[in-house]
């Protein structure tokens, strides 16, 4: 029998595509999407296509007030600030409880090897295993609740990942060394070294996208880098 395999429907598949135009920068904030054109884009009926758009309003990649044409969501300081500190109180919770156990998850040093392994010229290619190794460290403590809370903001993490890659806003042998650190902590039952490398690792990001995206950035943009750079 066939593994590996996942079977989606036409819905699922059409919001697979534009989720992935969206965090790739093929849809650009404020671009509008209708339910005409992506029926007819991917000649399916228009429910078809108004299901796929609710679904990418439901992940916060796409806005509709008052049922008004769909756009890209447009992200402002304020949002970035809270998706990154939201996200911050549940990873250095799970950082201290993995510490607590010197577990080092399933997947982690992987994804990260995956992310040092990806050409400098394709920031945006960064992203998906970014993504994994945040969300191995949260799967790894084992709570099926935990890991759904985080999973609800996977959208908008990786929509912010995406512009801070997509800007070219932080050097790929700083995430790596600073994702090795947060291991090594862990490893050695530091949770609170641990937790405050992250705090490092995702305010010096969250600033700096802030500053791109017109905002004043805080001094947590320029924190210079707490663990060595590997050549």
């Amino acid at each position: 029998m066939a593994t590996g395999i996942r079977v989606v429907s036409v819905v699922d598949a059409i919001a697979d595509a534009l989720r992935d135009a969206i965090l790739g920068g093929e849809l650009r904030p404020g671009a509008p999407l209708t339910e005409t054109d992506i029926a007819s884009q991917y000649e399916v009926a228009r429910p078809t296509a108004k299901a796929a758009i609710e679904k990418l309003v439901a992940d916060m990649l796409l806005e509709r007030p008052n049922h008004k044409t769909a756009r890209v969501r447009r992200l402002g300081p304020d949002d970035v600030r809270d998706i990154y500190r939201t996200r911050a109180t549940i990873e250095s919770e799970v950082l201290r409880q993995l510490a607590g156990q010197r577990h080092v998850p399933d997947g982690t040093r992987a994804a990260n090897e995956a992310i040092r392994a990806t050409p400098d010229e394709s920031a945006l290619a960064v992203v998906k295993p970014d993504m994994a190794f945040h969300t191995a460290l949260i799967d790894g403590v084992g709570s099926v609740r935990t890991s759904r809370l985080y999973r609800s903001l996977a959208s908008e993490v990786t929509l912010c990942m995406a512009q801070v890659q997509g800007r070219h806003l932080l050097d790929t042998r700083m995430i790596v060394a600073e994702h090795a650190g947060l291991l090594d902590l862990v490893a050695a039952g530091d949770g609170a070294g641990a937790a405050a490398l992250l705090d490092v690792h995702l305010s010096r990001a969250r600033e700096r996208l802030v500053g791109a995206l017109g905002g004043v950035p805080g001094p947590e943009a320029d924190a210079e880098i707490t663990v060595a750079l590997a050549d």
